[in-house]
């Protein structure tokens, strides 16, 4: 009985190909996309905070920044390519809510008041949402383009 030696892997063409500037144009489409889709879901999430149905909160908001930021988070990462993408939505969407959690309206009002646990389970889950996927990421490894 003989063993036979393992098959040589194919032969390389050289090295690899320069990056395109399609390529490149994608990846800054990718960014400027996914930070226009985490202003517009921010301020849509404020806008639902408030709403009640017969004086019973809703909570729309909670389910829109789960759904909204883990789609945002998905679509950098995917059009980008690196983990890095991830960063700019979430420090954007981030600041948003700081800032609506501090600034009062004409009348006085506060965008997001301490009192309404809505807002407040809205700004942890929709953190929460990039938190766990950038950790999920890391976790995967690098990711293999082809070449």
């Amino acid at each position: 009985m003989t063993l036979e030696a393992p098959a040589p892997a194919p032969p390389t063409d050289g090295p690899a190909p320069q990056r395109t500037g399609l390529e490149r144009l994608i990846r800054i489409g990718g960014v400027t996309v996914s930070v226009l889709a985490t202003v517009l879901s921010a301020v849509l999430e404020l806008f639902l905070t408030p709403l009640r149905a017969g004086g019973v909160p809703l909570g729309l908001a909670v389910v829109v920044a789960v759904v909204g930021n883990y789609a945002i988070a998905w679509f950098a990462l995917t059009t980008v390519g690196r983990r890095w993408a991830l960063a700019l939505p979430w420090a954007i969407w981030t600041a948003i809510m700081f800032f609506a959690a501090g600034t009062r309206t004409a009348e006085g009002d506060f965008l997001i008041a301490g009192d309404n646990w809505i807002a407040l389970v809205m700004i942890l889950a929709g953190s929460l949402t990039f938190a766990v996927f950038t950790y999920r990421a890391i976790l995967r490894g690098p990711t293999v383009t082809k070449s």
